[in-house]
This record gives C-alpha cells, sequence and structure tokens, in this order.
C-alpha cells in the first residue's frame, strides 16, 4: 500500500489529485486542508465570485451604451449583488467540501481539517499528530502579491477580496496591477461605482501575453468607454496616507517625469505568490526559487514531493491547477509501476474577462510573435468584430481577431479574440489547435446571424492567401 498525503485538499489542484487517486488499488490517501470554509479560491474569492458581480454591471453597461433605449441607467444594488454572490459562492464552496468528504467516506481515504507543517522530507505535523507519506502533494494555492514599496505598511489598502464583498465604492481609486484581476475590476469599480479610477500600467500597454494589438485595443475601450485614466510606461516610488484618510502614490515615468495621484481608496491587483511560507519547508531539502517544480510537478530536490497549482508559481489559473493536478495523480503511479513520467505540456488557453466580460479577451495556442520567434513561416489574417455585421446587430461593435497558420501545413497555431462571445470561442478554437487541424479543412460556416462569424472571416481570409500561393 502506498500512502500519498495531500496539502491542501479543497483547492481545484488538490482536489483533482485526491480524486484520480481515490480508489486506485493499494493506494492510500491522506486529504489536508484547513481552509474555513474551504472550497478553493476560485470558489470563494475568485473566477466565480467575480464573474457574479462582473455580470451586474456587464448589464448596465450595455444598457448605458445603447442609445435605443431611454431614461436613465439602472443603477446596480450592491447589497442584492453580494448577497446573491455570497449565497452562490457558499453553495459551490460546500459542494466542493461535499465531494472531498465524501472521498473520506472510503476505507482507504482520511479527511483532517487542521494546518499540515513538514518535520522532514515527508513527514508532516498536522494537529496533534505526525504522518508520513511514501508520496506528499503540496497544493496550498496563492496569496496576495504585496509590492515592496516604500510606505506601504503605512497606508490602508484593498484587494479584489475585498471589492468582492463591498457594498459601498469610494468616489475615487487608484488601482496597482492591471493584469488579470486589474482588467477584470477596474471596470467594475468605474461601471457600478461611478468611481474616478487611475490604474497604473508599467508597460507600454496591458496583456503582454498578447500581440500589441490587443493591449491598445483595451486601453482604447477603457479609457473611452469606461473613462479610466491610465498612465502608462510608468512605475509606483512610493506611497503615503493623505490627511483625509486617503492615499497619495508617486509615479515616476520612462522619461523621467513625476506624476502624484491621489484618491480616496488604493486597490491592490498586482497578482499573486505561492501561499508555501507556512509548511515548514527549512525542514526539508527542498528550496523554493526558479525551477524547483519540474514539468513532471515533482520538486527538483526531492521527485517524491510533488507540488501543484498555484503554490508551485508556474502559471497560476484555475484549469492549469486542474490538469497539472491530473499530471501529478498520473505521475505517481507511474513511479509506482516503474515507468518513465510525462511531463505536462499545456498549450495555452487563457480567457481574460475583460470590459465586463462584454469584451473578453480570449487566446489559445501561440501569438503571431511567438510563431515567429518558433521560426514558423506564418500566415495571419486579422479582423475588427465590426468587419461582421453581427456585433453592429448586437450593439458590441468593438474589438478584434487574429489568426495564425503555418504556411508550410497550413496548420493553425493560434488564435486570439477580443470581443463579445470571445470567451466562448475559446473552446473551439482550442479544439481546432490542440488537434493540429488543417486551416482548409475547418468548416467556414457559422449559424447566421451568430457571432462566430468572425472566426469564418478568419478562415476565409487565411485560406485566400494560401490558395493565392
Amino acid at each position: 500500500m502506498v500512502h500519498v498525503v495531500i496539502v491542501g485538499a479543497y483547492g481545484s489542484a488538490g482536489a483533482a489529485v485526491a480524486d484520480e487517486l481515490a480508489g486506485q488499488p493499494d493506494v492510500e490517501l491522506t486529504l489536508i486542508d484547513d481552509g474555513d470554509p474551504g472550497g478553493g479560491l476560485c470558489i470563494l474569492d475568485g473566477c466565480m465570485p467575480s464573474k457574479e458581480v462582473l455580470s451586474a454591471a456587464a448589464h448596465r453597461f450595455q444598457a448605458r451604451h445603447d442609445d435605443r433605449l431611454l431614461g436613465d441607467p439602472h443603477e446596480v444594488d450592491l447589497e442584492r449583488t453580494i448577497e446573491r454572490k455570497d449565497d452562490h459562492t457558499l453553495g459551490w464552496a460546500e459542494h466542493r467540501r461535499e465531494a472531498i468528504h465524501d472521498l473520506a467516506e472510503r476505507d482507504d481515504v482520511t479527511f483532517i481539517h487542521d494546518t499540515a507543517r513538514f518535520l522532514d522530507d515527508r513527514t508532516l505535523r498536522v494537529g496533534g499528530r505526525e504522518i508520513t507519506g511514501d508520496y506528499v502533494v503540496v497544493a496550498t494555492g496563492s496569496s496576495v502579491n504585496v509590492p515592496d514599496l516604500p510606505g506601504i505598511d503605512d497606508v490602508d489598502y484593498q484587494t479584489s477580496a475585498g471589492l468582492l464583498d463591498a457594498t459601498d465604492l469610494p468616489d475615487s481609486a487608484v488601482v496597482m496591477g492591471l493584469g488579470y484581476v486589474g482588467l477584470e475590476m477596474v471596470p467594475y469599480l468605474s461601471e457600478v461605482g461611478g468611481t474616478d479610477v487611475t490604474v497604473v500600467e508599467h508597460d507600454e500597454r496591458p496583456i503582454d501575453e498578447s500581440d500589441p494589438a490587443f493591449g491598445d485595443a483595451v486601453l482604447d475601450l477603457y479609457r473611452e468607454a469606461f473613462d479610466v485614466s491610465i498612465p502608462t510606461n510608468c512605475y509606483e516610488k512610493r506611497v503615503e496616507p493623505t490627511e483625509d484618510g486617503g492615499v497619495r502614490l508617486y509615479l515616476e515615468h520612462a522619461d523621467g517625469e513625476d506624476q502624484c495621484v491621489e484618491a480616496e481608496e488604493l486597490y491592490l491587483f498586482t497578482g499573486r505568490r505561492p501561499s508555501i511560507g507556512r509548511l515548514g519547508l527549512k525542514n526539508t531539502r527542498l528550496q523554493p526559487g526558479p525551477g524547483w517544480v519540474l514539468d513532471t510537478m515533482q520538486t527538483r530536490d526531492d521527485d517524491r514531493v510533488f507540488v501543484v497549482g498555484d503554490a508551485n508559481g508556474k502559471e497560476p489559473i484555475l484549469h492549469v491547477a486542474k490538469e497539472q493536478g491530473f499530471t501529478a495523480a498520473e505521475n505517481i503511479l507511474r513511479c509506482e509501476r516503474g515507468v518513465p513520467l510525462e511531463a505536462y505540456e499545456n498549450v495555452t488557453h487563457h480567457v481574460i474577462f475583460s470590459g465586463l466580460g462584454v469584451y473578453p479577451y480570449a487566446r489559445v495556442g501561440m501569438t503571431e510573435r511567438e510563431a515567429r520567434d518558433a521560426d514558423y513561416d506564418v500566415v495571419v489574417a486579422m479582423r475588427q468584430a465590426s468587419d461582421d455585421g453581427v456585433f453592429e446587430a448586437k450593439d458590441t461593435p468593438e474589438g478584434l481577431a487574429k489568426l495564425v497558420v503555418d504556411r508550410e501545413s497550413a496548420t493553425v497555431l493560434g488564435w486570439q479574440g477580443l470581443h463579445y462571445h470571445a470567451d466562448v470561442m475559446a473552446k473551439t478554437m482550442q479544439v481546432v489547435v490542440e488537434m493540429g487541424l488543417d486551416v482548409r479543412e475547418v468548416p467556414d460556416r457559422a449559424y447566421h446571424p451568430t457571432t462566430p462569424e468572425i472566426l469564418d472571416g478568419l478562415l476565409r481570409d487565411v485560406t485566400a492567401d494560401l490558395d493565392a500561393e
């Protein structure tokens, strides 16, 4: 009997490992989590509750921008919105907990609701007992990354978790961070609270994983449709409290110019860092840092300790966490069988619910830049949403999409969309990219008038270029 200990069993990654290994012959599981109520970041404070509140803001945004509708736009009832969000969130979290507790009904599975700390390489103290595993899986998630900025300890700040619980929003706000969280929550502040928002962008444009046109489109959309101020190419120098209880943030621009922004509230949407500080890793041979977790999900320093999900710092996204969990479980079984392990191979598939989810950004596979850097000779097509009348008809005319195809094989290498319904097209394009389909064999037929017509246009444009050669 092989004993596997999973620390962080309520989260998406830990639950995936547990579900894969439970019921396997000759596998004993000890599941540990000290979450209260428990359920994982995505369910409690991340992607699920954020979509709940964004949906209310999206309705207001679309009504406000439709000049066919008369009268003042509706106001969002924040108390009702948060109450419904909490009700749904607690239900989703309870479902996750029940799934773990149901596993623990098995004779070979034990669940412990307590905190775990390493005593040596694979022995942990959990409450008042010591538990040793043949394998240990660390799936302890992540926590807010508070930047090391002078004055940050002297001011009050909010994070996305606080904003998702807020029933009263400030008149003005300065935001640090325009990554995934900032792109989703900044328009919410502006639309629902009428908040005067300034958000700091370190680079020339947001979404650095995209081709430049998409980041430029986001800047235009946020500045024009949401009236958000976005200084770019600048960095925070220091922050201090104001006499009236607000904050004052000092910025330095790339050209050497200084800027000072005052606001009622400071929000940190500055990413997340692995939650491994309480694990007592100093009592093990593990040395966290760059490259400390291999693509097999094993740690570099101990091949019987696996780290999955946000805890490994590789790619803190829900679906990746689950896939890493499946990989870790399979590799533990491979270790026991004495067969080679498999690396987790991730074809990039991301969705950001930018523009309140009315104008989401989605990406599958390679960008044009990545494809060219990989020495592909590519054919590229780009379309504006306004090129297809269906977006005008649905009163969502903003955005663009791009298709990248290998010229030699006609294989679809990647796709990006920043437009209405781009999120729901991501699965279709994942199938196209991951199956390595020939662009000429993908049917360019969408039910009319539906938004996937933009995909048909991309397919036709690339095929025409290939046929012309």
